[in-house]
């Protein structure tokens, strides 16, 4: 169930060619966890001692916070770039895919809630913005919603703050243009199936107060019914190959292919303008939302305009 496809480079595409790009596919503490490999268990983990010990660009069991990457193309040669979540390892997802697919900038980012495995790398927004010592540059709008906000004026106040207080240097930071998403609520538009739904498994058993889990996971994929399903959001119980071979059994017995993504995975192309804005966008900010509020963020007609 392979789920990579041809990613045309920037701008030398003779169509154009959109395309979705799982930057980070894994939980806050990322795999390899960092405690299986200082404080090995006996057995040691099998899935984080390979992770370390495998090349990260052939190893699928290696996995970033999650995040995502829409390549849109209206037209060939012009690509917008939305980023959905900027976690604790942004900087090594530039350095890994902005890099591989020449990735120049980010033209505007969703927040999908204010966890620090989706906020933490708003530092490095800076990276992926022209460089003015003085700040002078047109900023990236970033749309959230209001809990959110107030979280990241306590997190990151010089990101937030609008001007100088008297006497304070003026110091590179990235700019950002905050953009409160007021309405939160699930829409089924028409009562279409889902093209695709990327929705999040913590852990392969039990259950988690604010995530869902493997069982949960394919009950939800069962009744929403969507045409293709991948997962992201996995801890280290999960190995890539081994999970995907019972998902391929579980795919054929309910009609439904699901498999586990991977970083730098690319499942969507060729979408129209609307199933790239509206309807992936509002799947993948359902990864987070519905496992705790059962909501998700409607996308407003000010990103549309950003990629129209």
């Amino acid at each position: 169930m392979d789920v990579g496809v041809d990613v045309t480079e920037n701008g030398n595409g003779e169509q154009p060619h959109s395309a979705l790009i799982f930057l980070g596919t894994g939980c806050s503490s990322a795999v390899p966890n960092a405690m299986c490999l200082i404080q090995p268990s006996d057995p040691p983990c099998k899935v984080c001692f390979q992770s370390f010990s495998t090349p990260p660009e052939r190893n699928p069991n290696y996995r970033c916070n999650t995040s995502l990457l829409i390549d849109y193309s209206p037209r060939a040669g012009e690509h917008k770039y939305i980023l959905i979540d900027v976690g604790k390892t942004f900087r090594e997802q530039v350095l890994r895919w902005f890099t591989f697919y020449k990735i120049p900038q980010v033209d505007s980012i969703v927040l999908t809630h204010e966890h620090a495995d989706a906020v933490l790398g708003l530092d490095d927004i800076r990276a992926v913005q022209p460089f003015s010592p003085i700040n002078d540059i047109e900023p990236t709008p970033i749309f959230l919603n209001q809990h959110a906000m107030e979280s990241l004026k306590v997190k990151f106040p010089y990101l937030v703050q609008r001007t100088l207080k008297a006497g304070q240097e003026v110091r590179r930071v990235a700019q950002l243009d905050w953009k409160i998403i007021e309405n939160d609520y699930i829409s089924k538009r028409g009562g279409q199936q889902l093209d695709l739904l990327i929705i999040d498994t913590l852990y392969r058993n039990g259950s988690h107060n604010t995530h869902f889990c493997f069982p949960q996971t394919l009950e939800a994929i069962k009744r929403l019914q969507p045409k293709r399903a991948f997962l992201i959001g996995m801890t280290h119980e999960f190995d890539h190959q081994k999970d995907n071979e019972f998902l391929q059994d579980w795919s054929k017995r309910e009609g439904i292919p699901v498999q586990l993504a991977h970083d730098d995975s690319t499942p969507i192309h060729q979408y129209t303008q609307l199933a790239i804005l509206m309807k992936v966008y509002h799947i993948v900010v359902d990864y987070h939302w519905t496992r705790d509020t059962k909501k998700s963020l409607e996308i407003g007609q000010e990103l549309y305009s950003l990629v129209s």
